[in-house]
């Protein structure tokens, strides 16, 4: 049985990405890879992997493997609950059914080893942290949060952000007059668009969090982790009842991460930057980035 499993959210683009990375070297968690996307029906093939990691020679190898690394596999969760990867709103403790509850319990149990019991799970976008703690009570939910504007820009140098659609396909279902009439505002500019989609997440994160004990929820931002690796994944493990010790520290260490967060400036014109600031005020100025 999975126990105070480690859920890490965020608005997708956000760092969460590496900071699994990071905390996927502690030798007690147990992580999911691309393969369970691949492989949705064999939840047990994570324990070969986790155990295998360990292994000296065999383990170093398979650290390299871009699709072993620690990743976000909405297959597996998909296979438990059909609508969870694209759900037009938030996922909620009332969306979880006797049978949901059960197979996500018989499936998440067959993840984890003796060695590496703290399974560690990561999803962007839509919190649901309502969703995970109806099934896991005790679990520990790690919220990165980054920069909107960083945010904003990433999101409109991928391909795959769902913006580029259009409201109608977006996903994040209907706007509220308020956010109708800042895109409109902005001849429905993608800049004003993806700044709307960061604080709708964000309000979303700040319905979410309520449902869970404030003793499970720690709020992460992105910045200060890049700044300090070792001392905020020391944090995080202390949050997470995870053992520390210097080897611990060592391996944490051993990441160099550049947060880049000055590319919204050199990359995106003033005005740009003043359509940004004006839409994600609120939540900017709560999180102390303006």
């Amino acid at each position: 049985m999975v126990r105070k499993p480690i859920i890490i959210v965020g608005t997708g683009r956000c760092g969460s990405t590496i900071f699994q990375q990071v905390l996927g070297a502690h030798p007690e968690v147990a992580w999911l890879s691309a393969i369970y996307h691949w492989y949705p029906k064999w939840p047990a093939i994570n324990q070969t992997l986790m155990k295998a990691i360990d292994y000296p020679i065999v383990g170093s190898y398979l650290r390299t493997q871009k699709a072993l690394r620690p990743w976000e596999p909405y297959g597996i969760w998909d296979s438990v609950y059909p609508g969870f990867s694209k759900p037009f709103r938030d996922l909620r403790a009332d969306d979880v059914t006797d049978k949901v509850k059960s197979r996500m319990k018989k499936v998440t149990a067959q993840m984890i080893t003796p060695k590496r019991n703290r399974l560690m799970i990561k999803i962007t976008g839509w919190p649901r942290i309502g969703f995970f703690s109806e099934i896991f009570p005790d679990a520990k939910f790690i919220h990165i949060v980054r920069d909107g504007r960083a945010v904003v820009n990433s999101m409109l140098n991928v391909h795959w952000w769902t913006g580029w659609k259009g409201t109608s396909s977006w996903g994040w279902g209907e706007l509220t007059p308020e956010e109708q009439t800042q895109l409109t505002t902005y001849g429905h500019s993608f800049v004003a668009l993806a700044s709307i989609e960061w604080n709708h997440l964000m309000q979303a994160m700040e319905v979410a969090k309520q449902a869970v004990d404030p003793a499970n929820f720690l709020e992460i931002r992105y910045e200060n982790f890049c700044a300090d690796v070792v001392g905020i994944t020391r944090t995080v493990a202390e949050f997470c009842e995870l053992p520390w010790n210097d080897s611990i520290a060592a391996a944490m260490g051993a990441y160099q991460i550049n947060e880049k967060n000055y590319k919204w400036q050199e990359e995106l014109t003033a005005t740009q930057q003043g359509v940004m600031n004006d839409i994600m005020a609120p939540y900017l100025k709560q999180h102390h980035y303006l």
